[in-house]
């Protein structure tokens, strides 16, 4: 066992002082981290334990949400508020994990959760330039079932697993983040990097930098969404492919119309070719057919998820189908 120090941090400007420390790492739920930690696929020599730090989800005046980043996941998709007018949302993270994970995962830790790819688990048997950079990429030969087909690269097509992050992505959350330079905010949707060749590098924050709250605006069609998760069992798994989206019709035509992808890129993926498809167009299952295909223009399947493009496409078309349905 590798030994480490262990700090409980009292407010969030000293969770960032102690994370300073060299080989420092933020502890929420416990929930990746630790297994990372055991399997010897991460190493610290230091534990900031932030699970602790004030957890609130405040009702914004205007209808929007603020979400503190200690908040646990079942508490999140219990709350009131969230049910009611982002169901998205709240379906997303009732579709994560199992209840007693949701009971320990905090919100920060959902988001910063690392990749569940197999081969970046095997430390002792494969290449993952993910885990040891310039080493090689033994996924993009193997069993790729699991894979990117969306932004992935010739080093990496590892996906991103979390589900919440899927909706709120759709629901343009913007990520607030503390560190020792002060606070910025930065849309959700960036905060992901995609591999590139250096895809040891997984999002745009410092090793230093703490995300304290996530901010969802107000989004009344945010009513009118749906989350659907296609998978190998009924629970427990990661997914296949996964769609959020919120659909608002007026007078016949496509008003507001949010579309976010999981299990298919090494981010969540916000389908913005497919929603351009959509605005203002009288809802058709052709024309949501033909959003799909407009966002798949750039896929690139591998030879064990070449299933996902029409996967993808049917359940695209099936969330959208629902809630033209619902709103008739």
């Amino acid at each position: 066992m590798t030994p480490f120090a262990y700090r409980r941090a009292t407010d969030a400007a000293a969770a960032v002082m102690d994370a300073a420390a060299p080989g420092a790492r933020f502890l929420g739920g416990g929930t990746n981290l630790v297994d990372l930690l055991r399997q010897r696929v991460a190493r610290a020599d230091a534990l900031v334990d932030v699970s602790m730090l004030p957890a609130s989800i405040e009702v914004t005046p205007e209808g929007g949400l603020s979400i503190g980043a200690a908040v646990r996941n079942s508490t999140l998709a219990a709350h009131p508020h969230v049910r009611a007018h982002f169901p998205v949302l709240s379906r997303a993270v009732l579709a994560g994990a199992s209840a007693q994970i949701r009971n320990m995962a905090t919100v920060g830790g959902n988001i910063l959760q690392r990749t569940r790819c197999a081969y970046f688990y095997d430390v002792d048997g494969a290449r993952c330039n993910k885990r040891a950079p310039g080493s090689g990429c033994d996924a993009r030969g193997g069993f790729t079932r699991y894979h990117a087909i969306l932004g992935g690269s010739a080093h990496c097509v590892a996906t991103h697993p979390s589900d919440m992050c899927v909706a709120l992505v759709a629901l343009d959350a913007r990520v607030r983040v503390l560190g020792p330079r002060g606070e910025r905010t930065m849309p959700l949707v960036e905060l992901h990097r995609l591999p590139g060749d250096r895809p040891h590098l997984e999002t745009h924050l410092a090793p230093d930098e703490l995300i304290v709250s996530v901010e969802v605006p107000p989004l009344p069609a945010a009513t009118r969404s749906a989350y659907r998760k296609v998978r190998d069992r009924a629970s427990y798994a990661f997914a296949l492919i996964s769609v959020a989206a919120v659909l608002e019709v007026r007078e016949g035509t496509i008003d507001t119309v949010r579309i976010a992808f999981g299990g298919v890129a090494p981010k969540p993926w916000r389908a913005t070719r497919a929603e351009a498809a959509l605005v203002a167009q009288r809802p058709t299952e052709a024309l949501f057919r033909e959003a799909a295909d407009a966002e798949l223009a750039a896929a690139d399947p591998l030879s064990g998820n070449a299933f996902k493009p029409d996967l993808l496409r049917r359940t695209l078309a099936a969330v959208l189908r629902g809630l033209l349905e619902r709103a008739a």
